[in-house]
């Protein structure tokens, strides 16, 4: 690509996919368009090419594989130049032993157990309950006989479950970029519908969002973006490695705006970390 200004310092950024979905599953289509509009150049490569490497900022939106390549993705977090979000939050966050922390610095969670594979999976009485992975992605509501069923999937595959307790409460995702609300869903009939979620659900999430950020020793405003599933009033997850951001279900003028505040909140950590567009020629590349 030719850039329209050689002298002006042109941040390299990658959008990182994995080897499946290099350019994402399609939610994330516009991001470039958003972020070349200010000015920002940006492409699309798995998280694991080599050529990750060079990039002046790694942005995380499609890493699907990492729950099986942990530890190799943490590491790897920790060797590229810039990532959002940062390291440490990945590999806080990548575990959702990370809700405990919360609840320990008053954020109200969904109470859940853990279960290794090869321990008996006990259900919290009756009704449907959250069964998830307790590294990646995976959340399902369901009834009993399906919770132990996938519970089942899950430890076969060598992964831990946890088993949370469902309620009749509305179900609400919220979510935040810049560490500002953006845009929220509430659950009807097994499908996200795009609402405008009263002022207390937004605190319950934003108050989340701030215990996590000093969890890991760093500002809300750090995270580019947070995706947070609450049950009534209760927190049952918040995603900040590479949550869906459900583009594709927000109306188009509200899209392109949530877009835009994306492509903003790139710039400021842009600005942050050192790297904004009008550095000095090399001033920030590494040697």
């Amino acid at each position: 690509m030719k850039l329209a200004r050689p002298d002006i310092f042109h941040p390299r950024i990658v959008l990182a996919g994995c080897p499946h979905d290099v350019a994402g599953d399609g939610d994330d289509a516009g991001l470039v368009d958003a972020l070349r509009h200010r000015g920002l150049h940006a492409r699309w490569l798995s998280w694991d090419d080599p050529d990750v490497r060079s990039a002046d900022l790694v942005i995380l939106r499609a890493t699907h594989d990492y729950a099986g390549r942990l530890d190799e993705f943490v590491a790897w977090t920790t060797r590229v130049a810039n990532v959002l979000n940062p390291p440490a939050v990945v590999a806080w966050n990548a575990d959702r032993r990370y809700l405990g922390d919360l609840a320990e610095r008053g954020v109200p969670t969904v109470p859940g157990e853990i279960f290794a594979p090869g321990e008996e999976v006990r259900l919290p009485g009756t009704g449907d309950v959250f069964a998830s992975p307790t590294v990646g992605t995976g959340t399902r509501r369901c009834a009993a006989s399906a919770a132990v069923e996938y519970a089942a999937e899950l430890h076969m595959a060598g992964q831990s479950v946890l088993i949370q307790q469902a309620t009749a409460a509305p179900e609400t995702v919220l979510v935040f970029l810049g560490g500002e609300p953006s845009h929220a869903f509430v659950g009807q009939h097994g499908t996200l519908v795009q609402a405008e979620p009263d002022f207390e659900i937004w605190d319950i999430a934003a108050a989340a969002l701030a215990a996590a950020a000093a969890q890991v020793g760093v500002s809300a405003n750090e995270l580019l973006y947070a995706r947070a599933h609450l049950s009534g009033s209760r927190l049952a997850e918040l995603q900040l490695v590479d949550p869906s951001l459900d583009w594709l279900r927000l109306d188009a003028d509200t899209r392109d705006l949530a877009q835009r505040t994306f492509a903003l909140a790139v710039e400021s950590a842009l600005e942050r970390l050192g790297l904004g567009p009008l550095s000095q020629p090399g001033s920030h590349r590494r040697p």
